[in-house]
């Protein structure tokens, strides 16, 4: 088996304290060959990227919780095969705080648990209720 044969999360989303909707436009553009960042309604913007030959929508949403934006790609396709290492890999590239669910969603599981990435590449896992899920 392949690590491509990995299960892979059927969409990815991360949070990005404060970031600049450049910064995450330019990472988007290196990661996933993204199209320019373009507004989809208050505080929103949508952009389309590719991998594999695979299409990923993206949807950013400034403010989404307690000062940070939400950042989703809704395709199983991304780059990443989990939340956390699209965190690390943004955090690094964007150079901001990211915080990313310990896991996927299921039933017993705790959705106040993250993993905060800071871009010096350190980790932690924290507590953030009500983080907008």
């Amino acid at each position: 088996m392949t690590s491509d044969s990995q299960a892979r999360y059927p969409d990815i989303e991360i949070y990005l304290a404060q970031p600049s909707v450049e910064a995450i436009g330019e990472w988007l553009v290196a990661a996933i060959g993204a199209a320019p960042l373009s507004p989809a309604g208050k505080g929103k913007w949508r952009t389309r990227g590719q991998h594999d030959g695979e299409e990923i929508p993206v949807l950013l949403v400034e403010k989404a919780a307690d000062g940070f934006a939400s950042l989703w790609f809704d395709s199983p396709h991304t780059p990443w095969e989990s939340d956390a290492a699209c965190a690390r890999a943004a955090a690094a590239q964007v150079g901001c705080e990211v915080r990313c669910s310990l896991g996927g969603w299921h039933p017993g599981g705790d959705p106040d648990r993250f993993l905060k990435v800071l871009p010096d590449g350190s980790e932690s896992e924290i507590d953030w209720p009500d983080s907008g899920h």
